[in-house]
């Protein structure tokens, strides 16, 4: 068994091999304009101009690079859309282009310090052993338990450590917040904390309304303490500092909010001239501002220790002594596999006992060295360290595991997969889930169809990798995922999600959403991001696209790897009524093996009747787009006009197999004579008599863009090798995605 001090030195190591490698190779980057010299006093603060506000915090380390120049410095100051900071040294007067580079590794640096205390305390040494050893046997009586809530409540005062699993749907937030309303009754200090903002404010937002129910709620007891809070600015009882200072140091407020609003008119005013004069009123401006926010500061620590229950992220828990100087009768770290096992163990050492909840077949937490003890102590969860994992994989509960086993989100034909297949029938669906869903799943697309697996195989070889960050796309996949999109909304769901493995594709998404959806959007919650990114979220509808497809020559690590089936778990688990998988399945059967959990899945559906296949496309697509068209190979006669009226370019992608009728080569041959022409082909084609040739390598698939405005996508033309009937042809009008195709993959 290793002792607590050994684990500590190897937490730090990790720490600080994590730390070096973002101070190398950190990718946080921003770009600043018009910076000025605001004094030469030894200090050199500057002012800069920003495209969007920055959000780094005042006091953190930046790198500032200005042509071959670079230095280290801090933020003073980072409000609206303008930055001040203060560098080592002088860079001249004025910067009229710079990057500013930041990545929060001081957060790594605190926690550092914390396991250092740490160290010094016996009592605090004895918590992390708990935590990482929890051999003790188990104290509460089993035989008083009366439902989920009072197990947790009595594991929590007969044990020094309770671990909770929490599958997606399970209660969780409902069974934790009463747990700590109970604590609060008894007159028990809470520490509630979280890695995240939105879980701490769930959480928070829960408990208080649950005291309030049992008219037991005073201002004051429960608060929500730290920045970048999304806890209801509109509720009678204040949660938050700001709120309990707004009710109790009025004057002080305003004073802050007078002092912000000068030094925003004041930036203006440098904005439109410059003069020694104004810099100097706004460096003293900071100044008032600073001792204003000292003020407020120490208002601040007397909420937090007259508090019963406290919410905060680790970060804040981590570096601000109003949380970890205190010692709480209990604290609760909900989304704990999502935490770094040093974080956890620091939240253990802060109260008499812990609740550590969270769901280890979702995604671990995140670093970036390969270094092998940031792997083992970074990259893997607290449930697994412990050895908690261990009993579950031989098929016993952990003494200290508690789970909860009852989900009440997905619709059971959705649930049905990750019960079985992730959770190993350990979990099972409560019998309200199924009503509940019905009206989501009676929408369209694909009406009374709760899971769908839309089967792209065989319509073409459209999966790339794109050059710029090697994340890979497919077009193919994204408009017809977009389509679905369409389809939903127009079937009546307002809550979509698109989730896909690779940050390019949801980016791409994303840029379609906001140029062809954006008035959807503004009445509706659409939302285009990466499995990673929709942890912690739910939606009415989930459309998952996959992307991987021919000619790729593997499946990706994303979907094959050793975290596939946590991603996975999670890409399914956001939804409540409707899950449609985007997925070229004859792909998937030829490159992941029959264990892997994303061809588990796939031949689930399968075996389900859950599939619709590429001759069912028009079956399902009832609403076409004016700039989205879904048109038959056999209608030409659009492609040829588009062709026709092209009037400044041309660009056509020609893959090895292509053959073109005499059709094709006179329309493209008598273009107006004004329009370039660019071919794109590893094969030469002088009857088009083309302007341009670029001899490309890997484009599979036929698409053409005109003027770089419509992009057609799956042509008429295109009846290649391993593509089957009905032959379907994409016509967009993008100019954001023929610019994103041209840039990225051509250029």
């Amino acid at each position: 068994m290793t002792n607590t001090v050994s684990y500590i030195k190897e937490w730090q190591q990790a720490l600080q091999n994590e730390i070096f490698f973002l101070k190398k190779f950190g990718s946080s980057k921003y770009k600043v304009i018009n910076g000025r010299l605001l004094s030469s006093d030894g200090t050199y603060p500057y002012y800069f101009d920003t495209t969007l506000p920055l959000k780094i915090p005042v006091g953190s380390s930046i790198t500032l690079v200005w042509g071959g120049f670079k230095q280290q410095g801090r933020t003073l100051s980072s409000e609206g859309k303008g930055i001040i900071v203060q560098l080592e040294q002088s860079l001249g007067d004025l910067i009229p282009e710079a990057f500013i580079y930041h990545d929060p590794w001081e957060l790594l640096e605190q926690l550092i310090e914390r396991l250092d205390e740490i160290k010094k305390s016996k009592q605090k040494r004895v918590r992390v052993n708990r935590l990482m050893n929890p051999s003790m046997p188990a104290k509460h009586p089993e035989e008083k338990i009366k439902n989920n809530v009072h197990e947790v409540v009595l594991r929590s005062k007969y044990n020094p450590v309770t671990f909770v699993w929490g599958p997606p749907g399970t209660g969780k937030t409902y069974t934790l917040a009463r747990v700590a309303a109970n604590k609060y009754f008894q007159e028990k200090s809470v520490l509630i904390l979280s890695h995240s903002n939105q879980a701490v404010d769930v959480l928070i937002t829960e408990i208080s309304a649950f005291i309030k129910k049992k008219a037991r709620f005073r201002e004051g007891d429960v608060l929500r303490y730290g920045f970048n809070t999304a806890v209801a600015e509109d509720t009678q009882e204040a949660l938050t500092t700001s709120q309990l200072l707004l009710k109790q140091e009025p004057s002080l407020v305003e004073d802050k909010d007078n002092l912000i609003e000068e030094r925003k008119n004041l930036k203006q005013d440098l904005a439109d001239s410059f003069s020694k004069r104004d810099s100097n009123q706004l460096l003293e401006l900071e100044k008032k501002i600073a001792k204003v926010l000292e003020k407020i500061r120490q208002k601040e620590i007397e909420f937090v220790k007259e508090a019963f229950i406290v919410g905060s992220t680790l970060a804040k828990a981590a570096s601000d002594p109003a949380i970890y100087g205190k010692e709480f009768d209990v604290v609760i770290l909900d989304e704990a596999s999502m935490a770094y096992v040093p974080q956890v163990a620091f939240a253990a050492t802060l109260g008499k006992r812990v609740i550590i909840c969270g769901d280890f077949k979702q995604l671990p937490p995140i670093a970036s060295s390969r270094d092998s003890l940031v792997n083992k102590w970074l990259k893997e969860d607290i449930f697994h360290q412990s050895g908690v994992v261990d009993w579950v994989e031989s098929g016993k509960l952990h003494p200290h595991l508690f789970l909860l086993k009852e989900q009440r989100r997905m619709h059971p034909d959705i649930s049905a997969f990750t019960n079985k297949y992730i959770y190993h029938s350990l979990v099972g669906d409560h019998v309200s889930v199924l009503n509940s869903r019905n009206e989501i799943v009676e929408h369209g697309p694909f009406p009374g169809r709760a899971a769908i697996l839309l089967d792209t195989s065989y319509m073409g070889a459209f999966c790339l990798n794109e050059k710029t960050s090697n994340s890979r796309i497919n077009l193919w996949q994204l408009l017809i995922s977009f389509q679905l999109i369409h389809e939903s909304y127009l079937g009546g769901s307002r809550s979509i999600g698109f989730v896909t493995p690779y940050r390019a594709q949801a980016n791409l998404m994303d840029i379609l959403l906001q140029e062809l959806y954006e008035q959807e959007r503004s009445s509706s919650d659409i939302v285009s991001a990466t499995v990673h990114r929709f942890q912690g979220s739910e939606r009415d509808v989930m459309v998952f696209d996959t992307v991987d497809s021919d000619p790729q020559e593997r499946a990706g690590m994303l979907l094959t790897g050793k975290e596939s089936e946590r991603l996975i778990n999670v890409a399914i688990t956001r939804t409540k009524g409707k899950f449609i998988h985007v997925c070229n399945l004859s792909f998937f059967r030829k490159h992941a093996f029959n264990r892997k959990t994303i061809r588990q899945l796939a031949e689930h559906q399968e075996k389900h009747q859950q599939s619709v296949r590429t001759k069912d496309i028009g079956m399902w697509i009832k609403n076409h787009l004016p700039r989205l068209q879904w048109i038959h190979a056999l209608q030409l006669d659009k492609v040829f006009n588009d062709l026709k009226h092209a009037h400044s370019s041309i660009v056509i992608s020609l893959p090895p197999h292509m053959v073109l009728t005499d059709q094709w080569k006179s329309a493209i041959v008598n273009r107006n004579q004004s329009t370039e022409l660019t071919i794109i082909s590893e094969m030469s084609w002088p009857e088009l008599q083309p302007d341009n040739y670029w001899q490309e390598e890997g484009y599979t698939f036929p698409f053409i863009i005109i003027d770089l405005q419509i992009l057609w996508l799956g042509l008429p033309l295109d009846r290649g090798k391993g593509i089957q009937p009905p032959f379907i042809a994409a016509r967009l009008e993008s100019e954001k995605v023929c610019e994103y195709l041209f840039g990225q993959l051509i250029t």
